[in-house]
C-alpha cells in the first residue's frame, strides 16, 4: 500500500480545511473492506481509493505556521500517519 497527500486547503462548502489522500497498491479486496469501514469521503480513481479527510481549523496538519517552512516534512509524515490508520483499520 502507498499513500500520498494528492490536495489540501480549505473546502468552502464544507467550511472545513481538509487532506485528500491517493492511495494505491490495493486489492480489490481490500480496497472494498476500507471503503465499508471508512467514515471519511471515499472514492475511486483509476484502480486508487481517493480518501478525503475533513478538520476543523485547529487540527488541520497543515495549518501551522511551522508547516509552511517545512511543508515536505510536514506532508511525509500525514502520509505515514495515514498508511498505520488504514492498516489498523484493515487488521481489525
Amino acid at each position: 500500500m502507498k499513500v500520498k497527500v494528492e490536495d489540501f486547503g480549505f473546502r468552502e462548502d464544507r467550511g472545513m480545511n481538509y487532506v485528500r489522500y491517493r492511495v494505491s497498491g490495493l486489492d480489490e479486496e481490500l480496497t472494498e473492506k476500507l471503503i465499508e469501514r471508512l467514515d471519511e469521503d471515499t472514492e475511486r480513481d483509476e484502480g486508487d481509493l481517493i480518501i478525503t479527510v475533513f478538520y476543523e481549523r485547529e487540527y488541520f496538519p497543515f495549518g501551522s505556521e511551522e508547516s509552511k517552512v517545512k511543508m515536505e516534512d510536514f506532508i511525509a509524515r500525514e502520509e505515514i500517519e495515514m498508511m498505520v490508520f488504514l492498516s489498523s483499520v484493515l487488521e481489525d
